[in-house]
């Protein structure tokens, strides 16, 4: 059988506020190799959590390029906001630089659901993906090309909390199924109004615990349905520089 040849292996990492997770993907987005995890280092400290990746990284060589999917606001590969994590600790950090010379190979960063909205979108008109998982990420493509992300997880969404806090994981275990399906369908209604989206698609790992009738302009997707993101990440400019 012929080898991949490890020019097009691309390491992607999805770094959660519990979890870091890491695959290799072939040019097309394929899994190469099984997903590794580890347990994101508590307290979220940057070099903490490098060293997290460079440990998970060795176990899935080789590769010649990295994507990394964060859970906050990232430009141009430097973090801005780590809400999750520690945006104090992280705040104007140079992820995709330091990542690069740890483990001497390019490396792209972009918000997770960023990441999630490549690999699952079509690519045809104006679509939305939802991520519902610790919190509520979002991305806007239009014809397959990333919007500048917006973080609408903090947009007040009521007078005390915004999406995050009213939907996210933490929500659900609070108030219970009923109430946050009820919660989620009133913010699904928001965004219908002010995206006015073509498509929603909604992933993560609380997308399966949604027990209302959607539109029929909503599809869920597994987590694993976004990972080619990743390879996807290199494939244009203008992909990244958003």
């Amino acid at each position: 059988m012929a080898q991949t040849d490890p020019a097009d292996k691309i390491l992607t990492i999805d770094i959660g506020g519990s979890r870091i997770k890491g695959t290799v993907l072939d040019i097309d987005g394929k899994i190469i190799k099984d997903y590794t995890r580890v347990s994101t280092p508590a307290g979220g400290d940057p070099q903490d959590v490098m060293k997290a990746i460079e440990g998970l990284a060795k176990g899935l060589e080789p590769y010649s390029k990295v994507s990394v999917g964060f859970p906050g606001y990232v430009r141009s590969g430097i973090v801005h906001t780590a809400p999750n994590l520690s945006t104090e600790k992280w705040s104007g950090f140079n992820l995709a630089e330091k990542l690069s010379a740890t483990l001497g190979k390019p490396v792209r960063v972009l918000n997770d659901a960023d990441m999630q909205g490549l690999g699952i979108a079509s690519g045809k008109g104006l679509e939305m993906v939802v991520t519902l998982g610790t919190g509520f990420g979002t991305a806007i493509l239009i014809d397959g090309n990333l919007l500048p992300h917006l973080e609408i997880a903090h947009h007040p969404v009521s007078k005390e909390r915004d999406y995050d806090e009213y939907v996210g994981e933490k929500a659900y275990q609070e108030v219970g199924s009923e109430r946050w399906n009820k919660r989620l369908k009133k913010v699904l209604n928001i965004i219908k109004v002010v995206v006015n989206y073509d498509h929603l698609y909604i992933s993560g790992g609380n997308a399966k615990k949604i027990t209302f009738k959607m539109d029929d302009n909503i599809t869920l997707k597994a987590n694993i349905d976004g990972i080619k993101g990743g390879a996807k990440l290199w494939q244009k400019e203008n992909y990244y520089n958003v």
